[in-house]
């Protein structure tokens, strides 16, 4: 069996309302974490950073406006379903990405292959990997500073 879906997409980094570049950012999914998905942001210059949060959160985000904490999405465009916004933000400091939908729900469809939405639990007892996941995720969230 597979263990990982991955696809790279370009998005839209909005510096300010002037100014904005494309960056190459890679979506990743793995069976080890069934409910995450892990975006890099490749920005030139710096390091990759990457986000992780639930799969659910970019399902729901590209058919409507969701999101509590870090991490928010929302479908935007003179288009239904053409192009989503994701903000990701720690304290104070935030970044705006714009994206196209299509090539998210490419990627999300790809992954429901793998392990469809609500059968994650089939592939690992949450309880008992629970500390592990959200070490995993702590560990990769960027420090605020």
């Amino acid at each position: 069996m597979r263990e990982s879906v991955q696809a790279e997409v370009m998005m839209s980094f909005l510096v300010s309302e002037e100014l904005s570049f494309r960056i190459p950012v890679e979506l990743r999914y793995e069976t080890r974490d069934p409910y995450a998905v892990r975006l890099t942001f490749h920005l030139p210059g710096d390091a990759p950073v990457t986000w992780a949060f639930s799969r659910e959160l970019l399902v729901d985000g590209v058919n409507g406006p969701c999101g509590d904490g870090d991490v928010h999405i929302a479908p935007e465009g003179p288009e239904p379903l053409s192009e989503a916004l994701i903000r990701l933000q720690v304290g104070g400091d935030q970044a705006l990405f714009r994206a196209g939908i299509a090539p998210l729900i490419a990627f999300l469809d790809r992954t429901d292959k793998l392990v469809p939405l609500g059968q994650e639990r089939t592939l690992a007892d949450f309880e008992s990997h629970l500390d592990e996941a959200l070490g995993r995720i702590l560990a990769e969230e960027p420090s605020a500073g």
